[in-house]
């Protein structure tokens, strides 16, 4: 398995996805029953391989990744080369920027000293879609990109 199972909630989800797939492996509802309870292992195989197709899909459409904890706002912009980051770090102790007020007051206060704004860029390796996988595993969030494009605007004025 290259990325990860999905959970039970995402197999109800895709249920009508799952069905085609095993449909494309030729196996009828019946099977797949008797699959689980006989061949539990090469069910499981399937399972698994479903799950990376659908990972598969998902990751190769992300160009923004977000992830944000108490101290740190990361925010990605994924193209098929490069890897892009825009960091920002707060260093007051009494801010949490995952909160409301946090947030708020990062948004009014990005030039106050305790306040650190990073940018880089690194290449992607050869596997693109790890790369992103890896960043979700730690956290981060797909996005449609609002708040890269927000400090990334912010930054080139």
């Amino acid at each position: 398995m290259k990325y990860a199972r999905l959970t039970k909630e995402q197999f109800e989800e895709l249920h009508q996805e799952f069905i085609n797939f095993l449909a494309t492996q030729s196996i009828t509802a019946d099977e797949w029953k008797k699959l689980k309870v006989e061949k539990p292992d090469v069910a499981e195989q399937e399972l698994d391989i479903f799950s990376d197709l659908i990972w598969e899909g998902v990751l190769k459409k992300v160009k923004f990744l977000e992830h944000i904890s108490p101290k740190q706002l990361m925010l990605f912009h994924i193209s098929e080369a490069f890897m892009e980051l825009i960091a920002i770090k707060i260093e007051d102790e009494n801010i949490d920027i995952s909160t409301d007020y946090g947030y708020k007051w990062l948004q009014q206060n990005l030039h106050d000293e305790s306040v650190n704004l990073y940018t880089s860029t690194k290449a992607i390796s050869d596997d693109r879609n790890k790369d992103i996988f890896v960043l979700i595993k730690q956290g981060a969030v797909i996005t449609k990109g609002e708040l890269y494009n927000y400090f990334s605007d912010l930054l080139s004025e």
